[in-house]
């Protein structure tokens, strides 16, 4: 759909500098967020005519078919409410077009940033984001993202436009979280792949290094998230069962080094910052995760040789540890089931071997001054 201006506010981006700081239009109660990108309300003497036939005459370059398809996603909204193409708009009604990510206000520029893409065809794109590059391009960081790399991928694709919201990423992991991200090269593909996502139908497996021990095995964290209200920067689990977005994370021990624990994370849902605050609310926040406080010594001693070597773990994985490993889905052209799986980053298996010679040298020592 073009992007031309309309009658409606442009969606603000808070200076937070990960992909977290964005507040949707929309939360439906199904728990998706959705951002608005045109508004338009309906002339005091329209007569009852069909929602698609309207926003076909309204939108610049944009079919009647597309926006039924948008309707059948849940991206036509009149009065606040979802509504199907058979809508027949009214006097007064108040007619939104929202999509899953929020509406650029400026011109995304190509930029030659290396990609490393793990599988590509004609309907989508895997890519393995390195930690550090962040997503969708927003205030404070309106250049240097993984759209814009995209949008030099694709510069001589004509069929792909890096603004149309109907195109591109499916769904986001933080700046300092690696791993994989599934792009949508056409509006059909990204309808189907987004309707996975909300299924529940995909597979997306995370490993973290978290401070602490486990009593158990394996877990489920059950919270509902939402916005931390002493702190804009961070979510958190809320107390009040009514606040916040229904959030689920399945998690397993991998690895026990005493101190730190290595965990395999299944999201049942993709809420912001999910499995970082679900793991804080557990008692073990990842670690060196500097928005919620992993960044200090946790647990172990107090002598200066441990506090030498944590301070070292740090420098080696300077961001928190968390990788997106695992991507599963159903193509949606070809209805093959698709996975990819993605190893760690060179910083956290650096900092994996570093945690295992100290668990070794402990064990052979029996408690010395580590």
């Amino acid at each position: 759909m073009a992007e031309e201006e309309l009658e409606t506010g442009t969606v603000g981006l808070e200076a937070a500098q990960d992909d977290a700081a964005v507040e949707p239009d929309y939360v439906l109660e199904d728990g998706r967020e959705l951002y608005e990108h045109f508004r338009f309300t309906a002339d005091k003497g329209q007569q009852l005519l069909r929602i698609d036939k309207f926003l076909t005459e309204r939108l610049e370059r944009t079919s009647r078919n597309r926006v039924q398809q948008a309707a059948d996603a849940g991206c036509i909204i009149v009065n606040g409410k979802a509504v199907k193409s058979s809508y027949r708009v009214k006097p007064g009604d108040v007619i939104s077009v929202v999509m899953d990510r929020p509406r650029y206000d400026f011109e995304i520029i190509a930029e030659d940033i290396p990609l490393d893409i793990v599988y590509e065809d004609d309907t989508l794109l895997v890519v393995n984001k390195p930690a550090g590059l962040v997503v969708h391009p927003g205030h404070g960081n309106y250049s240097g993202t993984l759209v814009n790399a995209l949008a030099w991928h694709f510069k001589d694709n004509p069929d792909y436009d890096v603004s149309d919201p109907r195109l591109g990423l499916v769904h986001r992991i933080d700046k300092d979280t690696s791993g994989l991200l599934v792009v949508a090269k056409t509006p059909d593909a990204k309808t189907a792949l987004g309707r996975q996502f909300f299924e529940k139908t995909t597979r997306r497996e995370y490993i973290a290094l978290v401070w602490g021990d486990f009593s158990e095995d394996s877990g489920t964290i059950t919270g509902n998230i939402g916005r931390n209200p002493r702190n804009k920067l961070q979510m958190a689990v809320m107390a009040d069962p009514t606040q916040g977005k229904h959030a689920v994370t399945h998690y397993e021990v991998l690895e026990r080094f005493g101190f730190v624990t290595k965990v395999k994370c299944v999201l049942e849902t993709g809420r912001t910052h999910q499995i970082r605050v679900h793991m804080l609310h557990k008692g073990h926040p990842l670690f060196n995760d500097a928005r919620y406080g992993g960044d200090r010594i946790l647990k172990g001693n107090t002598s200066s040789a441990y506090r030498r070597f944590v301070e070292n773990c740090f420098d080696t994985c300077p961001r928190q540890a968390l990788h997106a490993r695992t991507l599963g889905f159903t193509h949606p052209a070809t209805g093959r089931e698709m996975f990819f799986e993605s190893p760690l980053p060179a910083d956290m298996e650096a900092l994996l071997e570093k945690w295992r010679n100290l668990t070794d040298a402990r064990n052979r020592t029996r408690g010395g001054s580590l």
